[in-house]
């Protein structure tokens, strides 16, 4: 049976393909933005002499074209409606990032620096969640105005995967007669430090290695005294906002923790599976992109005097890929709506296997699409004219930076086994 989205997400589809063709095509087309899409992407959007960092003028353009979706009432459309969003569902989230990704390339929906016209804005829904209510007064608006931008410090270079191994850690310690903490220890891929206001620096005060409880989320501004970023990890695919960061003697006051000091980790996980469900379906947008370019390819390039479409070794792997997408979206579609029935803490119980499923699977899909659309496409296909070689160099760090798949299988096979 497949499932059906409900008109109004399909009616709002519609709503967004008129927004870009009226805001964004034309802002995309002015000034050779172009530059950012076309086959001088990379080199347009690194300044390469400045640590390999996204260049100025490729995130002015984002910034605009983030304020133009907001005031159009579609940049926080997940968001619930008391922080002007349209409370918008899993389900829709998940159709309309796979219906973006579907549309390829453009300002509409450059996940390579994670921005869209729908912002997956998952940190005012954190601080709801966790903050206290001063917390909330403070960080949301300002979030929202994009005046206060928050790191994800929990990776270090010694521990990935292993989070409750990490080195960093947090001791009580007055300063000046007020209660705080010290901070010492280092993070890594803490992404957009560049630009960030503060690190949410997963650090031990208690416990032992391997101990869930223990860690606490600590709210640390950039430009406290001992906060150093270091060196900016080039990629597969430049630019590159990833730096390690290293924390000495760092103090920060004692309300400066995010949720239950015992289980900051919670914060960690606190948007796991709604990030994993809808980066999966633009995984799957992206893949059937590459799909049905190299089908239109096929059926218009003509060697020896008849379309590769012709051909069986052309078409098989195609009709594959196609087939497991179709698969793949019936699976995202009904984890999604499911998702939208119970809370966060019966969709850690009865989904989290079913999100990685999902998860795992779209992002190595758009990597086996990728490579085959070169394939059919032969030389142009493998050339920078061509968005393919940009779309794998993307999709292809989620097979590790989104719950590496092994770490996904293994919780798959967790519940399959009953070790779960």
């Amino acid at each position: 049976m497949t499932f059906v989205i409900p008109q109004e997400i399909e009616d709002y589809l519609a709503e967004l393909d008129d927004f870009i063709e009226a805001e964004i095509k034309p802002l995309e087309q002015q000034d050779d933005n172009i530059r950012f899409f076309d086959h001088r992407r990379e080199f347009a959007r690194t300044d390469w002499d400045n640590d390999g960092l996204p260049s100025e003028e490729w995130e002015d353009l984002l910034r605009e074209m983030r304020r133009r979706a907001d005031a159009a009432g579609h940049f926080r459309f997940a968001l619930p409606e008391e922080f002007g969003g349209k409370n918008g569902s899993h389900l829709a989230m998940a159709r309309i990032r796979e219906h973006l990704a579907e549309k390829g390339l453009g300002l509409h929906n450059d996940l390579q620096n994670e921005s869209s016209i729908v912002g997956n804005l998952v940190q005012p829904l954190m601080v709801r969640d966790f903050a206290t209510d001063a917390q909330r007064e403070e960080f949301i608006p300002a979030m929202l105005a994009g005046k206060m931008r928050w790191t994800f410090g929990l990776t270090e270079e010694d521990h990935g995967s292993d989070a409750t191994w990490m080195d960093t850690r947090a001791v009580r310690k007055e300063r000046d007669g007020k209660p705080g903490w010290l901070i010492n220890g280092n993070k890594m891929w803490t992404t957009g430090s560049h630009v960030a206001t503060h690190c949410m620096c997963f650090a031990r005060h208690s416990g032992n290695d391997g101990d869930a409880r223990g860690i606490g989320c600590f709210i640390v501004p950039y430009d406290a005294p001992g906060v150093e970023i270091g060196e900016y990890l080039w990629t597969f695919n430049m630019p590159t906002d990833h730096p390690k960061v290293k924390f000495t003697d760092v103090w920060i006051p004692e309300d400066a923790v995010l949720g239950d000091l015992e289980m900051g980790l919670a914060c960690a996980q606190h948007f796991v599976h709604e990030n994993r469900i809808r980066q999966a379906a633009s995984s799957l947008g992206a893949a059937q992109y590459c799909i049905n370019e190299a089908v239109k390819y096929a059926q218009e390039r003509k060697p020896f005097g008849k379309p590769l479409s012709a051909n069986q070794a052309i078409q098989f792997p195609l009709v594959e890929l196609h087939t497991e997408a179709a698969m793949l979206r019936q699976l995202i579609y009904s984890v999604s709506a499911a998702m939208d029935t119970m809370p966060k803490v019966e969709i850690a119980k009865r989904l989290s296997d079913k999100v990685s499923m999902c998860n795992y699977r779209a992002n190595r899909l758009v990597c086996q699409a990728a490579d085959q659309a070169m394939q059919v496409h032969g030389g142009i296909g493998y050339s920078r004219h061509k968005p393919f070689e940009h779309i794998y160099r993307h999709h292809r760090r989620y097979r590790i930076t989104e719950g590496a798949e092994e770490i996904q299988m293994r919780k798959i096979g967790g519940h399959l086994f009953g070790y779960i």
